[in-house]
């Protein structure tokens, strides 16, 4: 029979009240609460409470709970064949039968009695170590899962990166040429006030030497014509570093030698740039063997012709 002292142990062990209480209702006492309390713990409570039934209704439905021994009831065991389990009463056996789907029992000998100190403390124990690896287990779901999601984040974390990456180097790209265009800009204008103020140089210098030559006297200087350029009968001259448009390079990188042509005006982080694309190497730095120079990126900005690599250089990539 049930006492207070049944549903206190049940509390203890951490169940919540109103299936403590509901089992032991059902089952009539500790031992069979708690057999109840394990076959039902995944079971929702609201499944488990349903109206009082006739024993012709509980008949008829599998999930009905086995009536209790009455009062006087002689106590007899049935064991079952498949799963090794007894029961004190047909009714009992029968419940077993419909939630397990066993149909070979056999009459025992064997009496049931109720369980010791003891053997309370082991099913308790029991009971414990299943409640505890069933949270266990959901514990250790909750990791995978948490692994799971920090495994996407960090993905999408770094094709963010990726995207920032490129978009900054487009940009840097964008900004060296708009760079370059106005260097370039800004030299022609020069040019074309240097040549204006030579040319205005050299008329009042031709002006001058008129005006002394009539007061002398004399007929005035023949203006001397320009050098005329040289044959390809006689020597040719090199020419000099700021007549080339275009200056080659030869690249050591770590995966063989590359030689390209770039303009005398393109900046060192274009050819960077071009490395990049093309090979997919980060260049740190070129070094220049002979003579000696090393140009970081603080030189990337400059154009080969500022860094003197005209009309051909051989750079090391690092």
């Amino acid at each position: 029979m049930a006492t207070s002292s049944d549903l206190e142990v049940l509390l203890e062990m951490g169940f919540e009240r109103q299936r403590a209480e509901l089992a032991v209702k059902k089952s009539g006492g500790l031992q069979g609460a708690m057999d109840w309390l394990e076959q039902t713990q995944d079971k929702p409570f609201e499944d488990l409470v349903s109206p009082v039934r006739t024993s012709a209704e509980n008949d008829d439905d599998p999930n009905a709970e086995p009536p209790a021994l009455t009062p006087g009831e002689v106590a007899q065991s049935l064991v079952c064949s498949e799963c090794g389990k007894k029961f004190r009463s047909q009714a009992q056996a029968s419940f077993h039968a419909e939630k397990s789907g066993h149909t070979d029992f056999a009459e025992s000998t064997d009496e049931i009695v109720p369980l010791t100190d003891e053997e309370k403390k082991a099913k308790l124990a029991e009971l414990r170590e299943k409640l505890a690896a069933k949270r266990s287990g959901m514990s250790e779901q909750d990791k995978l899962d948490k692994k799971k999601n920090e495994e996407i984040r960090r993905k999408s974390t770094k094709e963010t990166q990726d995207i920032k990456e490129d978009l900054q180097k487009k940009e840097q790209i964008k900004e060296a040429a708009a760079k370059r265009r106005e260097k370039l800009a800004e030299v022609a204008a020069k040019d074309k006030i240097r040549a204006k103020i030579a040319a205005d140089k050299e008329e009042r210098r031709l002006k001058a030497e008129k005006e002394k030559a009539e007061r002398d006297g004399r007929a005035p200087p023949a203006h001397v014509a320009a050098p005329a350029l040289p044959t390809t009968s006689g020597p040719v001259l090199s020419k000099p570093a700021s007549a080339y448009t275009e200056t080659r390079l030869r690249l050591q990188t770590s995966t063989g030698n590359v030689q390209k042509s770039f303009s005398v005006n393109a900046t060192l982080f274009e050819v960077a740039a071009a490395l990049s694309s093309e090979s997919g190497i980060e260049v740190q730095s070129f070094v220049q063997n002979f003579p000696k120079k090393v140009f970081d990126q603080i030189d990337f900005g400059q154009t080969l012709k500022e860094l003197s690599l005209v009309p051909s250089a051989s750079l090391v990539v690092r």
